[in-house]
C-alpha cells in the first residue's frame, strides 16, 4: 500500500478515538456545567471560522463573492442552504470569472 493510505487511515483511527475517546469522557458526568456546555456549542463556529479564515486572508473576487452571498444567505436560510449557495456561487465565479 502506498503512504498516502497509510496516512489516510491512520487519520481515520485517530480521528475515531478523539471522538470515541471526548465522548466517553462527557458521559461519565452526570451534570455538565454551563460553561462548559457553552464552550463545547462553540466549537462548530471555532473550527468553521479556522477553515475559513485562511482563504479569506487569501482570497480572489470568486472567494469574496462566495462570502458575501453565504454570509446573506445566512441571515435568511439554515446552515445547509448557506453551505450550498457560497459552494454553488464559488464554482460558478471560478469558471466564468476568474
Amino acid at each position: 500500500m502506498s503512504a498516502t493510505l497509510w496516512i489516510i487511515i491512520a487519520s481515520a483511527i485517530a480521528t475515531y478515538l478523539t471522538r470515541v475517546g471526548g465522548h466517553l469522557v462527557i458521559s461519565r458526568f452526570d451534570h455538565i456545567h454551563p460553561r462548559v456546555d457553552a464552550g463545547l456549542n462553540a466549537v462548530p463556529a471555532a473550527v468553521l471560522t479556522t477553515l475559513v479564515a485562511p482563504a479569506a486572508l487569501s482570497a480572489g473576487p470568486a472567494e469574496w463573492a462566495a462570502l458575501v452571498v453565504a454570509a446573506v444567505v445566512s441571515l435568511r436560510a439554515g446552515l445547509m442552504a448557506m453551505f450550498l449557495a457560497g459552494a454553488v456561487v464559488l464554482i460558478l465565479a471560478r469558471q466564468f470569472v476568474a
